[in-house]
């Protein structure tokens, strides 16, 4: 399928990558990340200066070196004597140089992004991480070319988009996720539907800003569809590894055992041939890596992770509970008809509407009226609302006012639908100061009614169900996007109809903000 949401203007790509590379390199820590990466990267493993700066590195780090001792008096690398490994020197003679030069990089990522407050979606992508580099290091024990062992820290960062992503981007990764969730997108698809890049360039992006080797830059990119081919040099062969290691990861993530399933021989048929595997050497590299991945991860004392509970996960703490319950994405798809008069193909509608209003953007012909009518439209026909309407702050006033609407009866409702800026506990101030994005579902129910404002209830007395997005840049509370049906909603929004909305509530967003 063809990403129908690429954006047409090379420079707008490049815009919204920036942002979110400025969001996950600026801060102090990820600049530290990246300044030890780049020194561990570039590391030279030809003489007995590039063991003794590897040696000097690990020994700087009280926990890092704790670490690599523990995986060299795993069982794997105990020594015929038994005698315990307790130098680094000696864990790098034992493990091998590229190993624990890998194995420092993937601690680095652990011990950076690992304390995440979305502590399980990191791990999952931390883990997947892991798993990759101990793949590629097994494909580069059986390479031919020099220089091989680099393979394992080209797979190793082949997810570093989608963990940094989870990590400092939840919401934006929660709406991949459901985007690819339904397999009707990639997640590189959605990826670029969401971020407006791939996870592989934004891989690939990030590195570049930590100064990492062009020949592991290049690992990061995507490679074509279908059956692939024997890779003319070391750099292509690199890169068919990165891409096969994490699909690798990926299978073995599941649990189950993978050797025989159709998910295997889907691997065998792409990556087979090019890089001389077959089914039997495929199923002795998923019992080597699932053995070596155990001992890494008790080296690294990483107990198994729980699943999460219900909102754990969750940044919006404040809200009453009746409110966490109608937070978009909460619910789970139902299948039936809509009385409420949600089209059936809302979905669909919707990402016709990201589509469209992507490519407003990126010609640059759109204004910010322009992009804020085609969402509110959007929203308007795709979900069947009977008015929709745009709310933006007034400051001389001190107000939110309605701008622009959809409906019938719209101007009047339009003109009367405005409240003081001043804070309150009702529904839509509360929405605001906490950006959360809300779906009603039935506005009768008394704990609904309690929250909502006397004006609301006077304008709008028969809203049965209706959408509150907010327009939140930082902590300026700039609006917010409201759509309300006469008849209650109980089929709720669903986790792909959600990550659309939420798209387009971000182009908003970037509109406003003038980036």
């Amino acid at each position: 399928m063809a990403n129908t949401a690429t954006l047409d203007d090379a420079s707008e790509r490049r815009r919204v990558r920036a942002a979110l590379l400025n969001k996950v390199c600026g801060d102090e820590d990820m600049f530290a990340l990246g300044s030890s990466v780049a020194r561990v990267v570039q590391m030279a493993s030809s003489d007995d200066q590039g063991t003794h700066d590897l040696a000097y590195y690990v020994l700087s780090d009280v926990a890092l070196t704790q670490r690599i001792l523990r995986l060299a008096n795993t069982v794997k690398y105990r020594t015929a004597s038994g005698t315990s490994v307790t130098t680094i020197s000696r864990a790098i003679a034992l493990l091998g140089f590229d190993n624990v030069k890998t194995t420092a990089l993937a601690m680095l990522l652990v011990d950076a992004l690992g304390s995440s407050e979305h502590v399980y979606s990191v791990r999952v992508e931390l883990e997947a991480s892991l798993c990759a580099s101990l793949v590629g290091r097994e494909m580069a024990r059986h390479s031919f070319y020099q220089g091989a062992e680099e393979a394992s820290i080209g797979a190793l960062f082949k997810n570093l988009g989608a963990l940094l992503v989870a990590s400092h981007a939840h919401e934006r990764y929660r709406e991949i996720n459901a985007l690819s969730a339904g397999a009707r997108h990639t997640p590189a698809q959605a990826a670029q539907m969401i971020l407006g890049c791939s996870y592989d360039a934004l891989s690939e992006a990030v590195l570049a800003e930590w100064q990492i080797p062009d020949v592991i830059l290049r690992a990061q990119r995507a490679l074509p569809e279908g059956m692939l081919k024997t890779a003319l040099n070391r750099g292509e062969w690199m890169r068919q590894v990165a891409s096969f290691s994490l699909d690798v990861a990926r299978l073995l993530a599941h649990g189950a055992e993978p050797a025989g399933s159709a998910q295997a021989q889907a691997l065998l048929a792409r990556y087979g041939n090019a890089l001389n595997l077959d089914g039997r050497q495929l199923d002795d590299l998923f019992g080597t890596v699932a053995r070596e991945m155990s001992a890494l991860l008790r080296s690294m004392r990483l107990e198994p992770l729980p699943r999460p509970q219900a909102g754990s996960d969750s940044e919006n703490g404040g809200l009453p509970n009746v409110l966490l319950l109608a937070t978009l994405g909460n619910g789970e798809e139902e299948q039936g008809s809509h009385p409420s008069g949600k089209p059936k193909n809302a979905r669909e509608l919707l990402l016709a509407g990201v589509q469209d209003v992507t490519q407003l953007r990126a010609s640059g012909q759109g204004k910010v009226n322009d992009v804020v009518r085609a969402v509110l439209e959007t929203l308007y026909t795709a979900l069947g609302f009977r008015f929709a309407t745009v709310v933006l702050r007034d400051p001389r006033a001190g107000q939110f006012r309605a701008r622009v609407s959809f409906g019938a009866a719209q101007a009047g409702q339009q003109a009367g639908f405005a409240f003081s800026t001043v804070s309150s506990r009702d529904l839509f101030h509360l929405a605001m100061e906490n950006d959360a994005d809300l779906m009603i579902a039935d506005a009768a129910s008394p704990k609904i009614r309690d929250l909502l404002p006397a004006w609301h209830k006077r304008l709008l007395p028969d809203a049965r169900s209706f959408i509150v997005l907010p327009l939140v840049v930082g902590k300026a509370q700039l609006g917010l996007f409201y759509a309300d049906r006469a008849l209650p909603a109980p089929e709720g929004v669903p986790p792909d109809e959600t990550a659309l909305i939420k798209a387009l509530k971000g182009q908003v967003l970037a509109a406003l903000s003038g980036s």
